[in-house]
């Protein structure tokens, strides 16, 4: 939790308005019980702790993720730290719990009943039911600990995101290296399908 609250201050610190950590994947069930238990125990101390400073420092609380296999208890938790943080604008945080790329869009294209339409308007109803719909697509995306994968995470929404890969594991991530792969991303050129020219030339 150390370093998830380092990260989450220095986030707002440098004016990001939103950040989305990966709390807890789909796959993580499979893990021993035990582990499982320890982790939803976990997160529901570190909820009851940190809301407060969340609060005070104007941030937003949001969970996605099918948060309906989680106890009731740390339902409410989440509910409550939602409620309690809702009309915060600093800065929104944004915890993927149960979550799985693949799951978010199956439900949302559930959701959407995707029939008939322009390919435009179909894509556009999908991304309006994701767990993340309302918030923008994320800039950056940066995985810790050596791996150079998604794991399953915002599979939709990551189309053009910028990926930065370390090999610092998440508990050693702080803000020196927070700040390394802030400057890494300043230093890229999004073209989102155009050249390098039009880019320049703000075409």
């Amino acid at each position: 939790m150390k370093s998830a609250r380092t990260v989450i201050e220095a986030c707002a610190q440098r004016g990001v308005e939103v950040l989305t950590l990966f709390a807890f994947s789909s796959e993580n069930w499979r893990r021993p019980k035990s582990e499982v238990n320890a982790l939803m125990e976990l997160f529901i101390t570190a909820l009851r702790r940190e809301i407060g400073t969340l609060a005070e420092q104007g941030i937003r609380m949001r969970f996605i993720g099918a948060r309906e296999a989680f106890s009731e208890r740390l339902q409410a938790a989440m509910a409550e730290a939602e409620a309690r943080t809702s009309d915060n604008r600093a800065m929104t945080l944004v915890v993927a719990a149960n979550y799985g790329g693949r799951w978010d869009i199956v439900q949302a294209a559930e959701r959407a009943e995707l029939t008939g339409g322009t390919p435009g308007s179909r894509e556009h109803g999908l991304a309006e039911n994701l767990t993340t719909s309302g918030l923008p697509d994320p800039d950056l995306f940066i995985r810790t600990g050596g791996e150079r994968r998604l794991s399953n995470f915002l599979l939709w929404q990551l189309a053009y995101t910028e990926l930065y890969f370390t090999d610092v594991l998440w508990p050693d991530f702080g803000v020196a290296e927070l700040d390394l792969a802030l400057a890494d991303y300043g230093r890229r050129q999004r073209r989102f399908g155009r050249t390098g020219e039009q880019v320049e030339a703000h075409v």
